[in-house]
């Protein structure tokens, strides 16, 4: 462009688009170029979509801003003008650091907005910001932390508002985003993100029903891939498999190479694909264009059907490239786990335990289930959940919440305040959290005697359990380590998980896992029922009744046709238990042995048994 050659800088930027469209940057040149052929309604096209995806630009506002005035059009020179007003009140630091956010540059754009925060303190927008980054890197604590600290700072920010329920609604703090929402909404009632944001919530408090009839109502005003996928999501927890896979074909016909809606289908488990979803798979996934998260997203889908169709071999290469992409954008670390463990074993020792008895709450209502995902827990919550004294709910955050009140705003993992905070704890502290914690899950229950949390990585807290609820029952999902291990490799995971994505890192959870669940069932002797899901297949029967005793249940015949349960089920394995047993399911892993011994050195001994004993 600066050498006239406009021909030839907009065919360099065609080239760019197809690797890169959603680059803000490159729109913002292409309006340039135009510009320079005095072509003003293709410019003010190429700034607009430039814009949309990359708000903090000033250029390309004040080049809006002059053709919309050339053309014209009063108010949108003035919405223009609003803009580059709006950015000129910023700092230089927080602008590019937005600019840099929004084009995907996010760990320069976190280093500069932090550099400027520790310069000059507290700064409403450059806060928003850092929060939106934590959001971004999966860091929820930092992000609603400093969004509360916005609002605090400006209570009518809405746009932070809404960041705020985006991140209660990543934490599953249903209760929380629908009082944030209820103050967006009284301001903005037709705001189809905040109506979107709601229907949201109602699904996860368990009104399925309601968040369907609010995603309809939003579908009839405009057609949305995404809130198609919301609606199959939603169908899916009822048990409405026909309804649930047209809403996601629908939301795969409004977006071809929406992976997402692929996944869910392939995520149902009884699904099967057919030759030309498989085509039109495989050719979106080899397209430049396609965005990485769909990508992702469509290599599972596609390692899902062809493993269907027996062919292992490419199926593998499809699962491999998926977990090598989806890990591409995650920062999992295992050090900070394992030493949360280790400390977690230091601390809660018979002795602690043994000193501390009588504290916490002694309501017997909640049964915890634990495990590592992929274990049978769904279907050990679905037995019990078939009893008519327990309902089943959900993997409650409620355990995570307050691990995260007592870890506070620690800076040094090498030390963290959690565990250790424990033994500074007193019996009424043990006794409020427990307390706490069945308030909170409340809005879950329906009046029944006990109740079921089914939160898998709560693993890593029963000593806190054990603290603040002596009387819960626990049960340990355990299956064995490589059909556990593969299985998670196979599985992409909505959020969190992150451990999944990586045959070395699968392997250290796992023995991690191993390690710590031997420990607490050394130090809460008696305290833990471990299951192990091969002897569930072999003896439902026998298995069953082992369970109901241990949570003091009499025996009900309903508990073995736990399939004709109707109840909302959440994770992976919905469509799965509304199904009997079938034990042809045990050793599918078996049709990968010939790749997976990387995973089997990487599990050492563990793998040499059939099960963990």
């Amino acid at each position: 462009r600066y050498l006239g050659l406009i021909t030839d800088a907009l065919s360099t930027l065609d080239r760019l688009e197809a690797l890169h469209p959603a680059y803000s940057r490159l729109f913002q040149e292409r309006g340039h170029c135009q510009v320079a052929l005095r072509e003003a309604e293709p410019a003010i096209a190429a700034y607009l979509r430039a814009v949309n995806l990359n708000h903090a630009l000033p250029a390309s506002w004040n080049a809006l801003q002059k053709l919309f005035r050339m053309a014209g059009r009063a108010a949108d020179a003035e919405m223009a003008a609003s803009h580059v007003a709006a950015l000129a009140k910023l700092p230089t630091e927080i602008v590019t650091a937005s600019s840099m956010f929004a084009d995907g540059e996010i760990h320069p754009a976190e280093a500069i907005v932090r550099q400027y925060l520790l310069k000059h303190g507290n700064h409403v927008e450059g806060m928003r910001l850092l929060a939106k980054i934590g959001m971004q890197h999966g860091v929820l604590d930092d992000a609603e932390l400093l969004l509360e600290s916005v609002l605090a700072l400006a209570p009518d920010y809405q746009a932070a508002r809404y960041d705020y329920v985006r991140t209660l609604l990543d934490r599953q703090s249903y209760v929380k985003a629908r009082q944030e929402l209820d103050k967006l909404l009284e301001v903005e009632p037709r705001n189809r993100s905040y109506r979107t944001a709601y229907a949201t919530t109602c699904v996860g408090l368990g009104e399925a029903e309601r968040g369907i009839q609010l995603y309809r109502e939003l579908l009839a005003e405009a057609p949305a891939a995404d809130l198609h996928l919301s609606v199959a999501h939603a169908l899916k927890t009822l048990g409405k498999r026909e309804e649930a896979i047209d809403a996601y074909r629908h939301a795969a016909a409004l977006r071809p190479s929406y992976g997402d809606a692929y996944w869910s289908l392939a995520n149902l488990k009884t699904y099967r694909f057919g030759d030309a979803e498989i085509a039109r798979m495989r050719v979106e996934e080899a397209s430049p264009t396609t965005a990485l998260v769909d990508r992702y997203h469509l290599c599972f889908a596609l390692g899902k059907a062809l493993e269907d169709r027996a062919e292992y071999a490419e199926s593998f290469l499809f699962y491999e490239r998926g977990n090598a992409l989806k890990k591409s954008e995650i920062r999992y670390r295992p050090g900070p786990i394992e030493r949360n463990a280790r400390l977690q074993a230091s601390v809660c020792t018979r002795e602690f335990f043994a000193a501390r008895h009588g504290a916490g709450c002694a309501s017997a209502e909640p049964i915890f289930i634990v495990g590592l995902p992929r274990s049978g827990s769904t279907l050990l919550e679905q037995i019990l959940a078939s009893h008519s004294q327990v309902q089943g709910t959900m993997e409650l955050p409620e355990i995570p919440r307050i691990v995260n009140e007592l870890r506070g705003r620690e800076l040094d993992d090498t030390n963290p305040r959690y565990p250790r905070v424990l033994a500074e704890l007193s019996a009424a502290d043990f006794r409020r959290l427990g307390e706490t914690y069945l308030a909170n899950v409340g809005v879950y229950r329906d009046g029944k005697p006990f109740f079921i949390d089914k939160m898998p990585n709560n693993f890593r807290h029963i000593g806190l359990i054990h603290l603040i609820l002596p009387n819960a029952k626990i049960i340990d999902a355990r299956r064995a380590p490589v059909a556990c291990c593969f299985s998670n490799f196979k599985q992409l995971f909505a959020s969190g998980q992150e451990f999944t994505y990586g045959i070395d890192d699968l392997a250290r959870y796992y023995r991690s896992y191993i390690r710590l669940m031997d420990h607490w069932e050394a130090v809460l002797p008696g305290r833990i029922l471990r299951v192990q899901h091969e002897d569930v297949v072999a003896d439902l029967e026998g298995n069953v009744r082992r369970l109901l005793e241990f949570c003091g249940l009499d025996f009900e015949p309903a508990c073995l046709e736990f399939y004709r349960t109707d109840r909302s089920v959440r994770t992976a394995s919905s469509e799965q238990v509304r199904q009997p047993i079938y034990k042809e399911s045990l050793d599918q892993w078996r049709h990968f042995e010939p790749w997976l011994g990387p995973l089997k050195t990487a599990l050492g001994p563990l793998a040499e048994t059939a099960k963990s004993q």
